[in-house]
């Protein structure tokens, strides 16, 4: 005859440990699922008792300054110095910044102005009123801080870019300009002797 086994009768007392890991288990999971619905935090508009004008949402300390946003270069940020226009770069013009500024400015102005200044881009050739061409003597004659400042507040038809390239970018995109400019009236006297050579077919 078998002996009975033990373990049926160990069954009840291990009853109720599983129910509470059941239990734990289910408001573990449903703890997971809140995906931070519910926070203590007030919504856009929402009133408050806490301060005496209830508004919930609180303006900024006074002097605060956006992360990025303190811009004590007068120059760089706004192509002037004591309030006047200068025919000046903030930064060294390199090979590398004027192929960015060609980049951008095929972005952001050839459509207008087209590739070569002349302004007559893709949207003049559908009928948008055509921009100045920047071989104009008077636009060669322009500080590239004008150019700078055109981009950064508009002018005329052309609205403000500044929310759309970065002040480096714009001076960037000014030496490009201004690059377009020579290139249409320079001469092979404005460049260096080894180059030229190879311009004019020389050894």
């Amino acid at each position: 005859m078998k002996p009975k086994s033990k373990s049926r009768k160990s069954l009840p007392a291990s009853r109720p440990a599983l129910r509470a890991c059941v239990i734990f288990s289910a408001l573990w999971l449903a703890g997971c699922r809140q995906d931070m619905h519910v926070q203590p935090k007030y919504v856009p508009e929402d009133p408050s008792t806490f301060f005496a004008d209830g508004r919930s949402a609180r303006p900024p300390v006074e002097g605060t300054v956006a992360r990025g946003q303190l811009r004590t270069d007068e120059f760089l940020y706004t192509g002037r110095i004591n309030g006047v226009v200068e025919d000046l770069f903030p930064f060294p013009i390199t090979s590398a910044e004027l192929s960015r500024g060609r980049e951008r400015y095929n972005i952001y102005c050839s459509p207008c102005h087209d590739y070569t200044g002349s302004g007559n881009g893709m949207i003049v050739q559908r009928g948008f009123p055509s921009p100045p061409s920047f071989h104009l003597e008077r636009l060669r004659q322009a500080p590239a801080g004008h150019f700078f400042d055109v981009m950064t507040n508009g002018l005329g038809l052309m609205y403000s870019y500044a929310s759309r390239v970065s002040p480096e970018d714009r001076w960037r995109i000014a030496a490009y300009i201004r690059a377009l400019q020579f290139s249409a009236h320079g001469s092979t006297a404005d460049v260096p002797e080894s180059q030229s050579r190879a311009l004019t077919g020389q050894p």
